[in-house]
C-alpha cells in the first residue's frame, strides 16, 4: 500500500462538505486581489488583525486595523458584512484570535489564506504610512 493512500480518501459527498466548509472559512489572496482590482468590494472588509505598528508599516490597501489584542466588547461595525481578517502569515495566528473574537461578537468571518505574507509573496501591492502602494521587503509580526 502506498503511503498517500494508507488512509483512504473521503467518500465524494464528505469530501465536498468537508472542502465546502473549509472555504466558507478562508480566502484566497487571488480572489481578494482580483476583487480589489475590479473594485468588487461589496460585501466584506479587510481586517488586519496584527498591532497598530504592524499596519502602519505596510497593510493590503483598504484594510482596516482591528489588533485582535484591544477589540473592544462592542464594535460599530456593519453586521452584513463578511470581515476577512489577516495577519503576517501561516505561522501567525493573530488572524484566527481576530476572527474569533469578532464571531464571539456576532459577526460574519472568514481568514485571508497566507497573510500579508502571501499576499506580497503573490507580487500583490501594499500600503503603508511612509508610501502608498510601496513594495515592502520586510513586514514585522507586532502580535
Amino acid at each position: 500500500m502506498t503511503n498517500a493512500l494508507r488512509f483512504p480518501a473521503a467518500d465524494p459527498h464528505t469530501a465536498a462538505a468537508h472542502f465546502a466548509a473549509e472555504l466558507a472559512f478562508e480566502a484566497d489572496p487571488d480572489d481578494v486581489h482580483r476583487d480589489l482590482r475590479d473594485g468588487n468590494v461589496t460585501g466584506y472588509v479587510l481586517v488586519e488583525t496584527r498591532a497598530p505598528e504592524a499596519f502602519a508599516q505596510a497593510r493590503i490597501p483598504g484594510a482596516i486595523n482591528l489588533p485582535y489584542r484591544d477589540l473592544p466588547e462592542t464594535l460599530d461595525l456593519d453586521p452584513d458584512l463578511v470581515y476577512i481578517c489577516y495577519c503576517e502569515s501561516f505561522q501567525c495566528n493573530a488572524a484566527t484570535k481576530g476572527a474569533l473574537a469578532l464571531a464571539q461578537r456576532g459577526y460574519r468571518v472568514k481568514r485571508l489564506s497566507g497573510g500579508i505574507t502571501a499576499w506580497r509573496d503573490a507580487g500583490y501591492p501594499v500600503e503603508s504610512d511612509e508610501l502608498v502602494g510601496a513594495a515592502v521587503s520586510k513586514v514585522a509580526c507586532h502580535c
